[in-house]
């Protein structure tokens, strides 16, 4: 599952794609000074836009941990959807792209294949996400998961989930059925290129 993505879209424009879709979001602790990022890791600070308790619909950008530390240590930066209402604490995790990698062919290629996937229809995307206070993290984020679907299939059993533009205030409003917003992308929405390994043979892409 997704464990590196990218954001190289600046902030403003960002902004005005909320102010488009008339999303009302602040920064309540300053506009993040955010420089374009090709792989954002687990544990890294990076943007998050999360509702306001007892302002809505006001949501709020903020910087925030990804991943926090488990019940073993390791850290919870993937969570299961299925079957979770999520009834508080919803994020959108911004992101113009996300990683998977397989395993390469050739057993002399120590590195793995890494796949890059984006958005078809528009230059960057919102990932669902949750967000909660860590004794030792602070506050930090997760991204949500489900099986894959179409497009994320051939590379890894399980996938993200990238929301549809007119999903994402639904999304920060916890009145709505998680089930309701929770849902992989129609077939051919998101674009995959290699960015790194072997070009494979014409069989799919071995996984991990």
């Amino acid at each position: 599952m997704c464990n590196d993505y990218r954001l190289e879209v600046d902030i403003a424009s960002i902004m005005e794609d909320f102010e488009e879709l008339e999303i009302a979001v602040e920064a309540p602790e300053g506009m993040p000074n955010v420089a374009a990022r090709e792989d954002i890791k687990i544990t890294d600070i990076a943007p998050i836009v999360t509702r306001i308790e007892g302002a809505s619909p006001v949501a709020a950008l903020l910087n925030r941990r990804w991943s926090w530390p488990g019940s073993t240590g390791k850290p919870v930066y993937n969570y299961r959807a299925e079957g979770r209402e999520f009834g508080s604490n919803r994020c959108l995790i911004l992101a113009d792209g996300f990683y998977e990698f397989t395993k390469p062919e050739d057993l002399k290629q120590k590195r793995q294949n890494k796949w890059l996937f984006t958005m078809e229809d528009h230059d960057w995307f919102a990932i669902a996400g949750i967000w909660r206070k860590h004794p030792a993290a602070g506050e930090a984020f997760t991204m949500l998961t489900l099986d894959a679907g179409p497009d994320v299939a051939p590379y890894h059993h399980r996938q993200i989930i990238p929301l549809a533009r007119n999903q994402w205030a639904a999304w920060l409003d916890p009145a709505i059925p998680a089930a309701e917003v929770l849902t992989v992308l129609p077939p051919g929405s998101l674009a995959v290129r290699q960015v790194h390994g072997a070009p494979p043979t014409p069989a799919s892409p071995v996984l991990l």
